[in-house]
């Protein structure tokens, strides 16, 4: 393999899940906050009728990790603004915990003077190690799961205060991306949106495929078979399971962008339609009502120039937004971040009870 492809390759990584991580990552851990109040971690499963009945065999009784507020059995007439936390790829929702340490950052958080929300962590996880919180018949509507079915569930079961002004919308990563596409397109539902590091801004091309890795893809006839591919091959495919679906192309129902040595421009087109720095045109105008928007990325980040390029678009057009550019790496500040940043973010831009 040359030089080239090598680049090319490593760029659509980073581009689309930020560094391969098949183990736990290890991330800083911000120092316990004494006198912190312990939170209660809760684990569900809230079924989805948008995953329901999609081509890969994703199961619709999806795995959600609620972290209800220290007061919250204790003040049963209390309701509370809910925080929608979403992962990155090929990690779940307990990865995605370990990783920015919950509770211990919650409760840290609170302690210092942050106010308390419900936080939401589905699992996003697929087939291919993620959905990209995409709309497609091959992995069922991932976007539409988190804006619909679990917002509903979770205003149906728990204490919340169930209006747009007092939900938000966070994401690392691929997580990023799933909030800027949920947060462009569902302003209707959400009034804050943080996006952490998102990855596949823009749009892609077929760069990661040589001719080893189409026929790996080529010889496989199961599900299980894709599951034995490397983890870039894998984000390839979970790619073109969400922007390129195929009911016609079992047993994976997807098509690539490259057939036969050859670009193909009409899946390129698809995967490019994806791409937020593609549309964000077309959303300004529901942007503009949000309360506040933030995006964040470390300055050794490969995904710090898109994250930079969407900031200066909103600037562009007169939409309020923070950008912060911290020192770090794609995952190392994680969890700092979202002690001593996220979450007081929400705490200042949500809904609170007393606000109404």
């Amino acid at each position: 393999m040359g030089k080239r492809t090598w680049v090319m390759r490593a760029a659509l990584l980073a581009s689309l899940c930020g560094p391969p991580a098949m183990a736990q990552v290890q991330t800083q851990i911000p120092p316990v906050v004494a006198g912190a109040k312990p939170v209660t971690v809760q684990r569900i499963k809230v079924h989805s009728p948008a995953i329901q009945g999609n081509l890969e065999g994703e199961s619709a009784d999806r795995d959600v990790i609620v972290v209800l507020p220290p007061d919250y059995a204790r003040a049963p007439r209390k309701r509370y603004p809910v925080v929608y936390a979403l992962h990155g790829y090929s990690i779940g929702a307990e990865q995605w915990i370990k990783e920015i340490h919950v509770p211990q950052v919650v409760e840290g958080a609170y302690a210092l003077g942050a106010r308390p929300v419900i936080l939401v962590l589905p699992d996003s996880k697929t087939l291919h190690n993620g959905s990209i919180y995409s709309s497609s018949p091959t992995t069922g509507d991932f976007e539409r799961f988190v804006a619909h079915d679990l917002v509903a569930y979770i205003d149906a079961h728990y204490r919340t205060i169930p209006t747009r002004e007092s939900r938000g919308v966070v994401g690392h990563s691929m997580g990023g991306y799933g909030a800027s596409r949920i947060g462009m397109k569902h302003a209707d539902v959400f009034g804050a949106v943080y996006m952490m590091s998102p990855c596949c801004l823009s749009a892609r091309d077929a760069g990661l495929l040589d001719a080893n890795g189409l026929a790996q893809i080529a010889a496989i006839k199961t599900r299980e078979d894709a599951t034995k591919l490397s983890w870039g091959l894998r984000a390839t495919l979970a790619a073109a399971a969400a922007w390129s679906p195929d009911p016609k192309a079992p047993p994976l129902y997807l098509d690539l962008p490259i057939e036969n040595g050859k670009q193909r421009p009409e899946v390129l087109a698809k995967w490019a339609a994806n791409a937020p720095l593609a549309f964000v045109d077309q959303y300004i105008g529901e942007l503009r009502r949000y309360r506040a928007i933030a995006i964040d990325v470390g300055d050794k980040d490969g995904l710090r120039g898109d994250a930079q390029t969407l900031h200066e678009t909103l600037d562009r057009y007169g939409v309020p937004n923070s950008f912060t550019i911290y020192p770090g790496d794609h995952t190392s500040a994680v969890a700092d971040r979202f002690q001593n940043y996220v979450l007081p973010f929400f705490s200042k831009n949500l809904v609170f009870p007393n606000q109404r």
